[in-house]
């Protein structure tokens, strides 16, 4: 298997740094309810979808095991979280794994000055991060009322996107104050490698798990804690049922290297 080198120097490095330092225009809308947004939201999701189809199973050999978990959220919105590992893959992975729930994915900012994408991703369900507290504000009023709407909402702690990853990287506890918040239920989605028998590109094996939950007598912030420790513990046990690495990540802070 052709085998390529990324070298870094934190777990935190950003291997796709354009748009940085792009704001939200204070204008920005998370929810768009005229129907001419509806309307368009519609029609490129569904295309989208199969476009997925396609991209995924023919490009990324993705297979997806235990959606059926998911069925626990019948009927409520949820969150699931993944650990980022495909640039535009994971535009599509969790759509096809929570069909016929929709999602709607936490996005840096930085997505929306990508090239004709960045126009359509308010489209697609993008739901960008806020840098202000009157657009924090908004960016939490939109999470919930896709969460009345029962949909699911997409979230990748590791923040940025590192290809073809075969380890977990840290995250915090942030991320998950949502669920504890609104009280819904939490699943994790890990993608895994797996060497070919032919072709260069690994199979793509992305595993969902839960619903994790967390000690109803504890603190708001225990309770965040908790529930990432659950999701990292998780994930970082599926990852090791990867067996190649497409792309070998070299540590060069002077520490071990994974």
């Amino acid at each position: 298997m052709k085998k390529r080198v990324r070298r870094f120097s934190s777990l935190t490095d950003d291997f796709y740094n354009g748009g940085e330092g792009y704001s939200l225009p204070e204008d920005y809308k998370w929810v768009r309810t005229d129907w001419v947004s509806r309307a368009l939201s519609a029609v490129i999701y569904g295309v989208a979808l199969m476009v997925a189809v396609v991209y995924c199973r023919l490009f990324l050999h993705v297979r997806i095991k235990g959606a059926e978990k998911l069925k626990a959220a019948k009927g409520t919105g949820c969150f699931v979280y993944g650990n980022h590992t495909q640039p535009v893959g994971d535009v599509f992975i969790p759509a096809l794994a929570c069909f016929p729930k929709r999602i709607y994915t936490v996005v840096s900012p930085a997505n929306m000055t990508l090239p004709v994408i960045g126009k359509i991703l308010p489209y697609l369900g993008a739901l960008p991060l806020p840098d202000s507290l009157s657009g924090m504000r908004q960016f939490t009023s939109a999470v919930e009322h896709r969460l009345e709407q029962n949909k699911c909402v997409v979230i990748y702690p590791e923040a940025h996107v590192w290809d073809y990853c075969t380890f977990i990287r840290p995250f915090t506890d942030a991320p998950f104050k949502y669920p504890v918040k609104f009280g819904k239920p939490v699943f994790c989605m890990t993608a895994t490698y797996q060497k070919r028998r032919l072709g260069s590109r690994p199979l793509a094996t992305v595993y969902i798990d839960g619903p994790f939950e967390a000690d109803a007598d504890r603190s708001e912030r225990q309770r965040a804690v908790q529930l990432r420790d659950a999701v990292c513990d998780c994930m970082t046990e599926r990852s090791r049922l990867s067996n190649c690495r497409y792309i070998e990540y070299i540590d060069c802070s002077g520490q071990d290297e994974n």
